[in-house]
């Protein structure tokens, strides 16, 4: 008995990790990355819903209204000389434009 209990005591030695018995060392640096790919996965999933339900994030840019680019249109033709001054500002009213005044609303400002 004797025998077989060395033998055995002797072939576990020789496949024992090199750290010992307890945990690799760099077993918290690979639990911290497990953490973080998790992180990351959750936080891709929960952009993913939010931008799904309410439309693009708040830093995106706004897509331009269709009365912009009819009040470009119209002062190009006025620059060009294409229509008079009445012309112009009777088709500007019709746009709800008053000219030379900035009515975009900004962010940040009230």
């Amino acid at each position: 008995m004797n025998t077989a209990t060395a033998a055995l005591a002797a072939t576990t030695a020789a496949h024992t990790p090199p750290w010992g018995d307890g945990p690799p060392p760099f077993a918290p640096l690979g639990a911290l990355m497990f953490c973080l790919l998790i992180a990351l996965i959750a936080g891709a999933v929960l952009l993913t819903v939010l931008r799904t339900r309410h439309g693009a994030p708040p830093w995106a840019p706004r897509p331009a209204a269709p009365e912009d680019d009819a009040r470009r249109t119209l002062a190009d033709r006025f620059a060009r000389g294409d229509i008079t001054v009445e012309e112009f500002m009777e088709r500007a009213s019709a746009l709800n434009w008053n000219p030379g005044k900035d009515d975009t609303p900004r962010r940040g400002r009230r």
